[in-house]
């Protein structure tokens, strides 16, 4: 089973994660930040990858500490249910249309975390979520998973919408990604022998 539990407490946050990399996409999520929330359940759905996250944070400041550890825990959690990586595909890409937005993502789970981030929400916040803070989930995410990750809006006028197809880019390229290739389920995809 490619299976990882994670934890994570600071005197910031404390952060439980679990995830299933061969799962359907079933997902328990509870951050204390609603649409945050709401977008994780986007990333399990569409990546069939089952998580259940809980989350406690220093909401009195913001969710700032909160959705960047969210993650910094999802991507340890990524990174230690791939192991040494034997059999994924290891890349790939998606190209997403929600509504007026459509976001590209590129991926490689490298072991290289980079992140190319070309978003532009129109407002600073969705309810009272601060659009700010998708670039910090994923940069701790593409960080603390060893993920190049490419992020490219191509269109958008509703924050919402962009957020959303972000995400699901996400989840879609991640879902190709971790999948195990049956054409070379024996060997580590990388001409170095390791990622």
């Amino acid at each position: 089973m490619r299976t990882a539990s994670v934890t994570r407490a600071t005197a910031e946050t404390d952060i439980s994660v679990e995830i299933n990399l061969d799962g359907t996409g079933t997902y328990d999520n509870q951050t204390g930040v609603g649409f945050f929330d709401h977008m994780l359940d986007q990333l399990s759905r569409h990546s069939l990858i089952d998580m259940t996250i809980r989350a406690k944070g220093d909401y009195h400041i913001d969710d700032h500490h909160t959705v960047e550890d969210v993650g910094i825990a999802l991507g340890q959690a990524l990174a230690q249910a791939l192991g040494d990586k034997r059999g994924i595909r290891r890349y790939a890409a998606c190209h997403l249309p929600m509504d007026d937005a459509q976001v590209r993502v590129a991926l490689d789970l490298s072991a290289r975390p980079y992140l190319i981030w070309n978003v532009e929400m129109p407002t600073q916040k969705i309810g009272r979520f601060d659009t700010e803070l998708v670039r910090e989930f994923f940069q701790g995410f593409a960080t603390h998973g060893g993920i190049t990750l490419h992020v490219d809006q191509l269109h958008g006028l509703n924050s919402h919408h962009i957020a959303e197809a972000t995400f699901k880019a996400v989840a879609r390229a991640l879902r190709e990604a971790v999948e195990v290739d049956p054409r070379k389920a024996d060997d580590v995809p990388s001409t170095k022998g390791a990622l």
